[in-house]
C-alpha cells in the first residue's frame, strides 16, 4: 500500500542541512510524527516526499527553501527600543522570546541585535530560507 494524501501516516526522519548539520530528529528523539499527507501541516516538499511511499521504505529527499520554509522576509525583522521591554529584561543576541500581536496570537522571535538604544528582533522561521535534507522512514499509513 503506497501513501497517498489523505492517510495519516507515521514516519522517522532526520533533517540536515546543506552543510551536513542535523537540525532535527525523530529518531534521536525515538519519537516517530503522524500527519495526514495532503492537510497541509507539513511542510509541502515534506508532504509530497512522503506520498508513494511503502511501509518500510527509507529514503532522502532534498527540499529547496521555497518547498520548506520559504525566504526570510525583511517585514518579519523589528526593532523596539529597549523602553518597551519589561523592567529588568536584558535581551542578548540568540534569546529567543515571544511577541503577542494585536489579535493576542504568540509569535516566536529571536533576538539578531542589541544596540545601545534599540534590540532587533526577528521573527522569521530559524530555517527560512535554507534548503532542507531529510531521509524519511514510513512506519506506517491508516486508512479511515
Amino acid at each position: 500500500m503506497q501513501a497517498q494524501k489523505g492517510d495519516r501516516v507515521s514516519v522517522h526522519y532526520v533533517g540536515t542541512l546543506k552543510s551536513g548539520q542535523e537540525f532535527d530528529s525523530s529518531v534521536a528523539r525515538n519519537e516517530p510524527i503522524e500527519f495526514v499527507v495532503g492537510d497541509g501541516k507539513m511542510i509541502k516538499g515534506f508532504d509530497q516526499a512522503v506520498m508513494g511511499m511503502n511501509v518500510n521504505d527509507t529514503k532522502t529527499v532534498e527540499i529547496p527553501s521555497d518547498e520548506a520554509y520559504g525566504p526570510p522576509h525583511a517585514e518579519n525583522v523589528v526593532k523596539f527600543t529597549k523602553d518597551q521591554f519589561p523592567e529588568g529584561m536584558t535581551p542578548k543576541v540568540g534569546d529567543q522570546l515571544m511577541l503577542t500581536d494585536n489579535e493576542g496570537q504568540q509569535i516566536p522571535v529571536v533576538v539578531k541585535n542589541v544596540a545601545a538604544e534599540e534590540v532587533t528582533l526577528d521573527a522569521n522561521h530559524p530555517l527560512a530560507g535554507e534548503d532542507l535534507t531529510f531521509e524519511i522512514n514510513l512506519l506506517e499509513i491508516s486508512r479511515d
